[in-house]
C-alpha cells in the first residue's frame, strides 16, 4: 500500500474556453465532442454548448496542465476535495495528458476560489 500522507499535489490548471453541455450520448455531433465515456450502461459525452442550450445547464471545463504518471496517487483527489469542500458538483474525465473538471457555469468563481485556497494555480 502507497503512503498518501502529506500535502496533496499543488496543480497548475487551465480554463477551457467556452462552455460545456454534460449530456447522454445520444445526438451528439462528432466534431462538438470534448469527452467521450462509454460504459456498460450507455454513453455520456460533454460537448461544446450551442446557443440553444440552457444556461443553467452548461459547464466550465479546467484542464490540469501537466500530464502525470498515472500510478501517482492523490493527484485528482487534490483537486476534487477542495471542490467538494465548497459545495462545488463537478463532472471530471481523466486521460492520459490531463484530468478535466467540469464544474457549473454559475459556481465557476467559487470553484476557482476553492482551488486557488487549496495552492493550486489556475489561469483563465
Amino acid at each position: 500500500m502507497s503512503d498518501v500522507s502529506g500535502p496533496p499535489p499543488r496543480q497548475r490548471l487551465r480554463s477551457l474556453s467556452g462552455a460545456f453541455r454534460v449530456e447522454r450520448g445520444h445526438g451528439a455531433e462528432p466534431g462538438s465532442v470534448t469527452v467521450f465515456v462509454r460504459d456498460p450502461d450507455g454513453v455520456t459525452v460533454v460537448r461544446a454548448a450551442t446557443a440553444d442550450d440552457p444556461p443553467e445547464e452548461l459547464w466550465h471545463g479546467l484542464r490540469g496542465v501537466s500530464a502525470h504518471d498515472l500510478d501517482q496517487p492523490g493527484m485528482l483527489a487534490a483537486l476534487l476535495v477542495p471542490l467538494a469542500d465548497a459545495g462545488v458538483p463537478v463532472f471530471v474525465a481523466s486521460t492520459f495528458d490531463a484530468d478535466l473538471v467540469f464544474v457549473p457555469v454559475e459556481r465557476r468563481d467559487a470553484a476557482v476560489g476553492a482551488l486557488r485556497a487549496a495552492g493550486h494555480i489556475v489561469e483563465p
